[in-house]
């Protein structure tokens, strides 16, 4: 499997191309500000053809380029419905600090083509099969993505759900504290060890290095945990 990833825009979101290999059928997941000419020039070097650009939530720094990516390539935008929303109207999913920040405005649209994800889809696209978890709580409409075999090659494109040292931040507008410990306990933790993350910030990590030293998945592991987990750091939006 080829998986070509960089970081765009103000905050560093990860954006990734995912393909069987090199001149083959390509997805794009997250391509936030700043991405097309980045995903462009991956798409050439690596010979590739998009198919189909996967969101793994709403937010703008995940989804800034969706429409100009989907459109340039007469591909479909997957999301998750409870998101859509912030395809249209980006500060709705951010803080009123963040609004200052835009001046108020930030302006995006929906691509001409968008399909919604449902919990336990599986998507055969490009050539790979990956599998939908929707794990609410850094926002309603957040998912990650699996993909690999049982044999090995196991990946999680885990959003702004799991990084490496911590989780996504649960204080934005549809975020959930509840609902993230949920997700983190029903499709996360269960995970093998051996799958690779590449989370939505941040570096690469695996489940079990992060089972072993994530101070959020650690409390979640003790007996009797409150649900209401702290939220995470400020990290991203």
């Amino acid at each position: 499997m080829l998986v070509v990833g960089f970081p765009t825009g103000a905050l560093q979101a990860n954006c990734y191309l995912l393909a069987a290999g090199e001149g083959a059928p390509c997805v794009v997941v997250d391509p936030g500000q700043d991405a097309v000419e980045p995903i462009a020039d991956a798409i050439r070097k690596h010979r590739l053809s998009p198919v189909a650009v996967l969101l793994t939530h709403g937010h703008f720094d995940h989804a800034f380029s969706v429409a100009p990516v989907c459109d340039g390539n007469d591909v479909p935008a997957w999301i998750h419905p409870d998101d859509r929303e912030l395809l249209s109207d980006p500060l709705a999913g951010v803080s009123r600090e963040s609004m200052a920040f835009f001046g108020g405005s930030l302006t995006m649209r929906e691509p001409k083509q968008v399909r919604e994800l449902t919990d336990g889809a599986e998507l055969d696209l490009a050539g790979l099969l990956l599998t939908v978890d929707h794990t609410p709580g850094h926002t309603g409409g957040s998912v990650t993505f699996r993909t690999g075999t049982e044999d090995g090659g196991r990946l999680l494109l885990s959003g702004d759900t799991l990084f490496a040292g911590s989780i996504g931040r649960t204080d934005l507008p549809g975020g959930s504290s509840q609902s993230m410990v949920t997700s983190l306990r029903s499709k996360v933790l269960p995970l093998h060890d051996d799958t690779v993350v590449l989370p939505g910030h941040g570096p690469t990590t695996t489940i079990g290095r992060e089972r072993a030293s994530n101070p959020y998945l650690l409390r979640l592991r003790q007996e009797n945990v409150d649900d209401a987990a702290p939220a995470g750091p400020h990290r991203g939006l």
